[in-house]
Order: structure tokens, then sequence, then C-alpha cells
């Protein structure tokens, strides 16, 4: 699904009474959703192991 077609079918499934800040924010959702999916495909992410391994060092700092 397109760019374009995501955003149209977030905003059909949204009430007639939305906001734009609503809107917005749906969509803003939307584009993050989608870059983390692209992103985790190209192989763009910390294994869980290792942020549970930096959590663990900020907590004790």
């Amino acid at each position: 699904m397109s760019d374009k077609q995501a955003v149209l079918e977030a905003v059909r499934q949204m009430p007639d009474d939305a906001t734009l800040l609503q809107i917005s924010a749906e969509l803003d959702l939307l584009a993050a959703l989608r870059e983390g999916v692209a992103d985790s495909r190209a192989g763009r992410v910390v294994p869980h192991e290792e942020i549970k391994r930096q959590y663990e060092a900020w907590l004790t700092k």
C-alpha cells in the first residue's frame, strides 16, 4: 500500500468529528510505524539484549 493510500485509509477510518490535531497525531503515528518497519526490514535495529544492557547501565549512573 502506498503512503497516500495508507493516509487516506487511516483518515477514512477516523470518526467524522475528528479534529485536525487528532488527524495529525494519527498520521504522525502511521509515519513512525512505517519508518520502524522499514528500519527493521533494512536491519537497522538494536537487539533486545543490547537495549536491556544499555538500560541497566543508565539506571546505575
